[in-house]
């Protein structure tokens, strides 16, 4: 049985990880977000010591000059497609950030080779905040998922889900899955956003995050019936309370921002995910680079639903708020 260390990755927000021919890839939010990394290992525990690779540097000026934040890696039809948000001013206190939404385009066999090429943004039906597009094909067709600013509704953002003609252009018309109503999702900032799409059984699932970034993060969870129209609100369940959050027994704060992966014998479902281990932030908690890539099993329930469990506790060296990572980028052990 495999013991995975905790966390995964060092100083890496907003996880994603694939397996594919036997690899994992990982990327995630750099911490100077301006370049978009990759590195690849055999086994999961081997992804913080694995190379990394920069395949895309922000630009100088424009729309994807600031803010790289969450890049995901899809293979969809035998090419790589990487999804990230970008912005292109700094941050105001009176307005949200200029993030959209953007796609980029390799067909090389490896991610970590060939020519990552630009397929621009993705529009949706306003030209506003929008991050954190994740896409997955179910039944033969390719969905994306995302969170935007609606002007209309108070609050960051909500969670929007459309089909897509290809994997950088919607086709059916965006409709509203959540929106932040709960007390939970309402923390410092009203966020739905970082959703990753899990399909299990006779079920698909939708986890995303909210509140504000620091400790009042969490995961909460929309569920629909596999078959049924994922475009009709009406088909998917809402969780009325988080289903991963803080624990402070295990000194892990704030969880949020996962995806998902499978063991490397394919037999377990797991759940990459970031979280701090200390609470003591100064200054904006996106300033605070030790968000770390943690890992944990997603055990299943009688009745179909998945059962995260807490936060796992560190098995590994991490840095505090005055840390820095060693030379080598190696993780020393408790």
């Amino acid at each position: 049985m495999v013991v995975y260390q905790n966390p995964l990755v060092l100083q890496r927000a907003d996880p994603w990880v694939i397996r594919h021919n036997g690899l994992y890839y990982f990327t995630g939010s750099y911490p100077a977000y301006d370049r978009i990394c990759l590195r690849a290992a055999h086994h999961l525990n081997d992804l913080q010591a694995a190379p990394e690779k920069e395949i895309w540097h922000k630009h100088d000026s424009g729309p994807m000059s600031k803010y790289i934040w969450a890049p995901e890696l899809h293979w969809i039809d035998g090419k790589w497609y990487i999804y990230f948000a970008a912005a292109q001013q700094s941050f105001s206190p009176d307005q949200l950030p200029t993030h959209r939404i953007y796609v980029l385009e390799n067909d090389s066999e490896d991610p970590m080779t060939g020519t990552w090429i630009e397929k621009g943004q993705v529009r949706t039906q306003w030209d506003t905040f929008s991050l954190d597009a994740t896409t997955e094909v179910i039944n033969g067709v390719q969905y994306l998922v995302w969170a935007q600013k609606d002007p209309n509704i108070e609050g960051n953002s909500n969670l929007y889900i459309a089909t897509m003609e290809n994997p950088w252009t919607l086709k059916s018309k965006p409709v509203m899955l959540s929106k932040p109503e709960y007390d939970w999702e309402c923390i410092d900032f009203k966020v739905n956003e970082g959703p990753a799409i899990l399909v299990h059984g006779d079920r698909v699932f939708i986890t995303y995050s909210a509140s504000g970034t620091g400790v009042p993060y969490a995961v909460g969870l929309l569920s629909a019936r596999l078959g049924s129209d994922l475009l009709d609100p009406a088909s998917w369940t809402k969780s009325e309370k988080p289903v991963f959050a803080t624990c402070a027994a295990n000194h892990q704060y704030g969880p949020g921002h996962n995806c998902f992966t499978v063991s490397e014998d394919g037999t377990k479902t797991l759940m990459v995910y970031h979280c701090r281990d200390y609470t003591h932030i100064v200054g904006d908690p996106l300033a605070d680079p030790n968000r770390h890539a943690c890992v944990t099993e997603v055990h299943w329930k009688d009745d179909g639903m998945p059962d995260f469990g807490q936060p796992c506790p560190a098995t590994r060296w991490t840095p505090q708020t005055t840390d820095i990572l060693p030379p080598d980028g190696k993780p020393r052990q408790l």
